[in-house]
């Protein structure tokens, strides 16, 4: 065994009587998100702050840099590289842009490794996509921002995805990213100190409650469209539930007891949009999506899209979005390996 190969041994997080701060590594990938990042340091510095004691301390991580630069192009600089020993109670990737292109077969195997060896291993925002290409999250239940999530299901159908904010299952830890950081740290926090302290750093933060794992990732369809029309909510969550085998106007309106026409009347009258027009926008999102975020062929996004024709995809691909679909993947820039 190489020094390299050792870690220290990891405290039982449940002990009352901990001696030492709890060690949390934050392995940064190029272009992580600053946001997401930030929501759970700043807990961890908050419950230092507020108890009075060093309960938390962190060290920031990196495939091979000196500094990793954030979405935003922040710099933050290096205190360790993935190969070197690291001496961690949880190990948290932070990730963002475009993941599925992170291929560094060298970290997924140090990944591995520490995993095997006991660390407790998360990924917040993008960071699960790295953890399932690792092959980290099979057999758990995980979670996903809501934009990574049709690639993400895409490239591991097996995996069992949740809508919500974050989940803690055993040794993994997934969170959607942005301010739910602070609720994935809130949770820790009460996991580890107690929810006193968890309230208290909430409450500091202006977070007016602790949001539990199982919340709403996304702003209500009764917020996103601005209406209150029943029956115009129900098609809609119909419509995002069923993209690549979307449904007949008729089997919609079937499903609030009108007519085709009168459900028509009612997206317009509420939407100013039809029905036809808006269910062609979320497919066409997921499409793009599906392609900037995933190798994913022309035909099977398509398909994933609810088109059957390949042809009549890539027009009403060019219609809505201004240019074809093989344009956004050309765009996607290259990660350094």
């Amino acid at each position: 065994m190489t020094k390299s190969d050792i870690i220290l041994p990891i405290n039982d997080r449940r002990n009352p009587n901990r001696n030492r701060p709890i060690r949390i590594g934050f392995l940064l990938i190029d272009g992580f998100a600053l946001m997401s990042y930030a929501s759970v340091v700043e807990a961890f510095r908050a419950a230092n702050i507020l108890s009075g004691r060093a309960l938390y301390e962190w060290k920031h991580i990196s495939i091979r840099e000196a500094f990793v630069s954030a979405s935003n192009g922040a710099k933050i600089r290096a205190d360790a590289q993935i190969g070197d020993t690291l001496a961690l109670d949880l190990l948290l990737v932070c990730a963002a842009g475009n993941p599925a292109l992170f291929r560094d077969k060298r970290t997924f195997a140090r990944l591995r490794y520490l995993a095997s060896r006991g660390m407790r291993i998360g990924g917040v925002s993008g960071g699960p996509y790295i953890l399932a290409r690792a092959g980290l999250l099979d057999g758990y239940r995980c979670t996903i921002h809501w934009e990574h999530r049709p690639a993400f299901t895409e490239a591991f159908p097996h995996l069992d995805v949740q809508h919500g904010l974050y989940v803690i299952d055993r040794d993994r830890l997934t969170c959607a990213g942005g301010i739910a950081g602070l609720d994935l740290a809130t949770a820790l926090i009460t996991e580890d100190h107690g929810r006193h302290l968890a309230t208290m750093v909430s409450d500091w933060y202006l977070q007016t409650q602790l949001r539990e794992a199982h919340a709403t990732q996304r702003v209500s369809l009764r917020e996103r469209y601005k209406t209150t029309n029943e029956k115009v909510l129900t098609t809609l969550a119909a419509m995002e539930a069923n993209l690549e085998e979307p449904l007949s106007r008729s089997a919609l309106a079937d499903r609030n007891q009108v007519s085709v026409r009168q459900l028509e009347r009612l997206f317009r009258s509420n939407l100013q949009q039809t029905i036809g027009a808006i269910y062609m926008g979320l497919r066409l999102t997921r499409a793009a999506n599906l392609l900037k975020e995933t190798s994913v062929p022309l035909a099977e996004v398509a398909l994933a899209s609810g088109f059957t024709n390949p042809s009549h995809f890539s027009r009403a691909f060019r219609n809505w979005h201004g240019r074809p679909p093989i344009s956004l993947r050309s765009a996607i820039p290259r990660r350094r390996k």
